[in-house]
């Protein structure tokens, strides 16, 4: 790569996970493309998280208390035209970042999806596995990571009232306003290790929290994410029919998900309402 390619700043949030970030950010030092600035947020880890940043990293920040304002935090010290996150059990292929960047500057595009894979232990995780396969050639589903860095600073930052569907925020943004999103032709490998039912009705229960904030902002996009979903399942009907054992526990975790995502959603509304009702309370004269 030459001085003119345009430099990318990678962004890590993270938090006591020993298990994966080194194999993540190895691999993000493992780069073909040479242009490349790599930062760590990490949100006070009591592990070894923060020392083995710092023996990878080119800097390493502090900040939370969510993902959002991790990468938020993330951006505002990036000094790259173009801003690549990533979270810390993923791991990205030697060409990630030079075939992201080669298809945003082909496309002209203002942002560019990397389509993920799971991997890891256990019969749930198998089943998370056979689901993200349907999405992987699904651009509605398949979310930006590289996005120019113009474009996340200031009003469009991540919103600070979403944690899980920030992602999901900015995708909807940034095509309502018109801008191209384009697929990288490359897929990260998301190690999920060996998922448990507990484990993840609770994350998808604290992610719901946010549907509230993610509906107010755009008008429609519960519907739009849901029949999305079902065309990605419908158009890979048959390699679901090919696997009818994890097929069947996809099914059993998307309902369980689907409730622990509306019960969620319900403690959004309740906190919502009790954010907007604590600038009127006023101690007695």
């Amino acid at each position: 790569m030459s001085d003119s390619t345009p430099l990318v700043s990678v962004i890590v949030p993270t938090r006591n996970n020993t298990r994966t970030i080194r194999d993540c950010l190895a691999s993000v030092r493992a780069q073909t493309y040479a242009r490349i600035e790599l930062l760590v947020v990490d949100n006070t880890s009591t592990d070894d998280t923060v020392e083995i940043a710092e023996g990878l990293a080119d800097k390493v920040l502090s900040g939370g208390p969510e993902r959002s304002a991790q990468r938020n935090l993330g951006i505002e010290h990036a000094r790259g035209e173009w801003v690549l996150w990533v979270d810390s059990d993923m791991v990205l292929p030697a060409d990630g970042v030079a075939a992201a960047v080669r298809t945003a500057l082909h496309h002209d595009a203002a942002a560019v999806s990397l389509p993920e894979r799971t991997i890891g232990e256990g019969f749930w995780t198998a089943c998370r596995a056979l689901e993200r396969a349907c999405y992987v050639d699904q651009l509605w589903l398949n979310n930006p990571r590289l996005v120019r860095r113009e474009l996340l600073t200031g009003e469009h930052a991540f919103n600070l009232e979403m944690t899980g569907l920030e992602d999901t925020d900015l995708r909807m943004r940034l095509r309502e306003a018109g801008k191209r999103v384009e697929f990288a032709p490359t897929m990260i490998d998301h190690d999920e290790g060996r998922l448990t039912l507990e484990d993840v009705l609770r994350k998808r229960y604290y992610y719901g929290r946010s549907i509230p904030s993610l509906a107010d902002a755009h008008d429609g996009a519960v519907r739009s994410q849901g029949g999305a979903l079902i065309r990605a399942y419908v158009s890979h009907r048959s390699d679901l029919l090919r696997d009818p054992v994890h097929t069947a526990g996809m099914v059993v975790l998307r309902g369980l998900e689907a409730g622990a995502y509306v019960l969620g959603a319900r403690r959004g509304r309740r906190d919502q309402a009790s954010r907007r009702d604590r600038p009127s309370q006023r101690p007695a004269q």
